[in-house]
């Protein structure tokens, strides 16, 4: 089975020129990208550069015994969704089961734990020493490469700004059809952008579900917080810097977007993170928390 995955991902090859269509857009900071595809058992490492993103390598992966989209601790089955990697642990603060290192990812996020999803410790890790890979379905969830092409991609990745997307099979496009919905998604988040710096609450108010989770505030907390900052910042230029902007279709529609909010006369902000879904068509936010 690994002989056959191996040689299919030689001869059936992503069509030149195109992306996974969750890449919607990725700011210059974020200077590389990884999606996996369980039903291939493939990982692809993308740089971000001038000319967007690039397909630079990709490499044989294992995933968990049951297969894909993880729905509790302990199912041995690898999520679906889109992830970031949050640390880099070396092979010196690790047991030698983990190979030459890990990347942890950031499972559960939001929208997990919105539909209930348990479990963590979901990491991307090399394999024993006296190893060289491991069969297609074999771990407890992790996605497991050999130590030489984990190691290659630990070398290039930064924690916090990678992404992450694990799919049962990738879907590919190239970027320029894409364009219209990239259009379409920054206008939202820009009115989303003129809102809160406006200072119009009610307004701001018509972009957040009802449904809306503030992180580790509760909704009056969030509230007071949000009159607060608009208060404080009312009448001055709010930027929105280092944009990235992720799709995903789970039960319905989905998008993550990060960027740093920075308000006029100021050298830094927060960096926040909002999940978006649709309600009757429209988008709105139904979790938003800052990372940083």
């Amino acid at each position: 089975e690994e002989a056959g995955r191996r040689l299919a991902a030689l001869r059936e090859r992503p069509p030149a020129g195109t992306v996974p269509t969750q890449f919607i857009e990725l700011p210059a900071a974020t200077r590389h990208a990884i999606a996996v595809d369980a039903s291939r058992s493939r990982l692809y490492l993308f740089e971000n550069g001038p000319k967007g993103l690039q397909l630079v390598a990709d490499h044989y992966a294992s995933i968990g015994k049951l297969g894909s989209d993880k729905r509790v601790e302990g199912d041995q089955r690898t999520p679906l969704g889109v992830y970031f990697i949050t640390s880099r642990l070396d092979a010196s603060q690790l047991a030698d089961f983990y190979g030459v290192g890990a990347l942890t990812l950031n499972y559960p996020n939001e929208l997990d734990r919105r539909l209930g999803r348990t479990g963590s410790g979901i990491w991307l890790h090399g394999v024993p020493s006296d190893s060289y890979a491991r069969s297609p379905q074999s771990t407890d969830g992790c996605v497991v490469l050999a130590n030489p092409e984990l190691q290659a991609i630990i070398d290039r990745v930064q924690p916090r700004t990678t992404p992450v997307v694990i799919a049962q099979s990738l879907q590919w496009a190239p970027p320029a059809a894409r364009e219209p919905e990239r259009k379409r998604l920054n206008n939202l988040l820009e009115g989303w952008r003129t809102a809160r710096a406006s200072g119009d609450l009610p307004r701001l108010l018509s972009f957040y579900s009802s449904q809306f989770a503030p992180g580790s505030k509760d909704i009056a907390q969030w509230r007071q917080a949000i009159e607060r900052d608009m208060s404080q910042t009312r009448g001055k230029e709010l930027q929105l810097k280092d944009v990235s902007i992720l799709g995903w279709k789970d039960q319905s529609d989905v998008l993550v977007v990060t960027f740093g909010e920075v308000a006029e006369g100021q050298r830094t902000g927060t960096v926040k993170r909002q999940y978006w879904t649709k309600e009757g068509g429209l988008w709105k936010i139904f979790y938003e928390g800052v990372i940083g």
